[in-house]
């Protein structure tokens, strides 16, 4: 096995799993993560305990990408928590504090991705490293589902504000 998985590793990969989940849940359900739900505040906590976890974390023995990508996605997540709270913004506050929230999603899976790819099937992985074309193709793909989704999300809001 090319890349053992730790004890910490094996808690930082449920802990990101049941994140991943909830986010999914969150945004199947309520085509966002409302901070008000259950699945928003496991999301909320998953994140962090993802973020803190992964510093443990590193192939390379001191501070990555990973590692910067995981503070880049907290401090999406708690601009997703307080910029509904900026009264400046007005009705742009909803907008921006679920795109803050899509885009700590989208970078919780970044890593993840690469993670996966390098990994699985274990003895026989699909890729070599973060520089192959199956990680790179895969990360493309995630980009465009995170634009599209976003747009979607950012239009679907509008029209939720209109009807009211």
């Amino acid at each position: 096995m090319p890349h053992p998985i730790s004890s910490l590793g094996a808690v930082h990969t449920v802990v990101s799993l049941l994140t991943v989940a909830a986010g999914l849940y969150s945004f199947a359900r309520y085509q966002m993560i409302d901070g008000t739900t259950r699945s928003a505040k496991i999301y909320l906590a998953g994140m962090v305990a993802s973020v803190f976890t992964s510093f443990g974390l590193s192939s390379t023995h001191g501070f990555n990408i990973g590692h910067a990508l995981g503070i880049v996605a907290l401090l999406a997540t708690l601009g997703g928590v307080f910029i509904p709270r900026i009264k400046v913004l007005g009705r742009a506050r909803l907008s921006l504090s679920q795109f803050a929230f899509t885009f700590s999603f989208f970078l919780l899976l970044v890593p993840g991705i690469n993670e996966t790819l390098t990994r699985l099937p274990v003895g026989h992985p699909l890729a070599n490293g973060p520089e192959s074309l199956i990680v790179r193709g895969s990360l493309a793909a995630w980009l465009g589902i995170f634009v599209l989704g976003s747009t979607f999300q950012f239009l679907w809001l509008l029209s939720c504000r209109s009807r009211t």
